[in-house]
């Protein structure tokens, strides 16, 4: 497999973490999973989104940095393979939809300060989702302070990581998970396997199933 970071992005409950730890498997990588359990300050976000959202981003700014700084540190990015289910980018991005612009504009500066530091993924694989069907996964993975988050949010999300992916020249795989399941269905999965043999250029790429 020729590339030795990749990273696994996508809409809440789009299949991130699955389809990463399913890959870090298969090629024996090395597997950074967002410890999201770990912010205090996440379910109270979902109940006042105002009073908690700033707290909230600049926790999980902060735990990103500090995992994929401390993991990617103990990497030979030459030879190891890793595998991510989050792009530290992706504090920017929700801090965009969360915060007003005062406390937003803080929060990019210090994004800007240590976003350098870190090793970007050389393929970005993005789970593309209906909102019925993160719904549906939202539900079935039945985390209580979840249950209650709207569409308009999550249309929200998908718009502000398509707006990324288009004005970056971040090397993409787009996947339509709409009528794929790499979960249960191992064609599909191995379909994603054969993907990543491919030498991708720069810019936004689908995958046909």
């Amino acid at each position: 497999m020729r590339y030795k970071f990749i990273t696994v992005e996508g809409n809440i409950g789009a299949g991130k973490t699955t389809l990463a730890s399913m890959l870090a498997k298969h090629f024996s990588a090395k597997l950074i999973l967002e410890e999201f359990a770990d912010n205090p300050f996440l379910p109270l976000f979902y109940k006042s989104p105002d009073q908690y959202a700033f707290p909230l981003e600049l926790f999980f700014m902060a735990e990103r940095y500090k995992q994929l700084k401390d993991m990617l540190q103990s990497q030979d990015l030459f030879s190891d393979i890793t595998v991510s289910d989050y792009l530290f980018i992706k504090s920017l991005l929700f801090a965009k939809i969360n915060l007003p612009e005062e406390e937003y504009s803080l929060y990019q500066k210090l994004f800007d300060i240590i976003n350098p530091q870190l090793v970007q993924p050389e393929l970005l694989i993005f789970l593309n989702a209906p909102v019925k069907k993160l719904q549906e996964n939202i539900k079935n993975r039945n985390r209580s302070y979840e249950q209650s988050i709207p569409d308009e949010y999550l249309l929200s999300v998908h718009d502000v990581y398509w707006q990324y992916i288009k004005q970056h020249p971040v090397r993409t795989l787009v996947i339509d998970t709409t009528k794929v399941d790499f979960l249960r269905n191992p064609e599909d999965f191995n379909n994603i396997l054969k993907a990543l043999d491919q030498d991708y250029e720069p810019g936004v790429h689908y995958l046909k199933f």
